[in-house]
C-alpha cells in the first residue's frame, strides 16, 4: 500500500491549503513542488517563465519531480502543469496515490486574484476557461481518486472530506 499523496488540479483549486492542513491532520511532511522550484532558481515561477519560455520551465519541473526522494508519509501539492509530463505523473503514480482535486473553472477562477503573475504554463491556451479544459482530461487520466471541491470552499471542511476518503487507502 503506498503512504503517501500527491496533490494534482489547476492553480487556484486548493492544493497547498488543503495539502498543508491534510498533513496536521495525518502528521505527514508537506512539501509544494512550486516553492521547491522557486527556492532552487531563487525567483518566482513568473519571472522564470517570463525571462527563459514554458517549455524550459516544464523540463524543470519534471526533473524535480523525478529527482524527489518520494517517502513514506509525505503530502506533495504539484503545480498545475505536471501533469504535462507523463514520466513524472508516472513516478508520482508509482509512489504515491494521486489525488486530483477538482472544481469549476468559474469558482477556480474566482478564487484566483493573481493569476497574471501567478506563473502559469498556458501552453498555447488564450485564457483560463481554456486552460481548464485542456487540462482536465489530463488531471483525470492520471488520478487515483478525484475528489470534488465543494462551494462554498472552506479548507478545514475539504480536508476533512479527503481525509475520510483516503484514509482506508492509506496504510496507517
Amino acid at each position: 500500500m503506498k503512504q503517501s499523496i500527491t496533490l494534482i488540479g489547476m492553480c487556484g483549486v486548493g492544493k497547498t491549503v488543503i495539502g498543508k492542513q491534510l498533513s496536521k491532520l495525518l502528521t505527514y511532511r508537506f512539501f509544494d513542488t512550486d516553492q521547491l522550484i522557486e527556492s532552487s532558481i531563487s525567483q518566482t515561477i513568473y519571472n522564470f517563465i517570463n525571462n527563459n519560455d514554458e517549455k524550459l520551465f516544464l523540463e524543470l519541473e519534471e526533473q524535480l519531480i523525478l529527482n524527489f526522494d518520494i517517502t513514506p508519509k509525505m503530502i506533495i501539492s504539484t503545480g498545475g502543469s505536471v501533469i504535462y509530463s507523463s514520466l513524472a505523473m508516472s513516478y508520482l503514480k508509482k509512489n504515491t496515490i494521486v489525488i486530483f482535486l477538482n472544481d469549476t473553472a468559474h469558482n477556480i477562477y474566482s478564487r484566483l486574484n493573481n493569476l497574471s503573475t501567478r506563473g502559469v504554463v498556458f501552453k498555447g491556451a488564450d485564457n483560463f476557461y481554456d486552460l481548464f479544459n485542456s487540462r482536465y482530461p489530463l488531471y483525470s487520466k492520471y488520478s487515483d481518486i478525484t475528489v470534488t471541491i465543494k462551494s462554498p470552499f472552506n479548507v478545514k471542511i475539504q480536508s476533512q472530506n479527503l481525509l475520510s476518503l483516503i484514509k482506508p487507502q492509506l496504510e496507517l
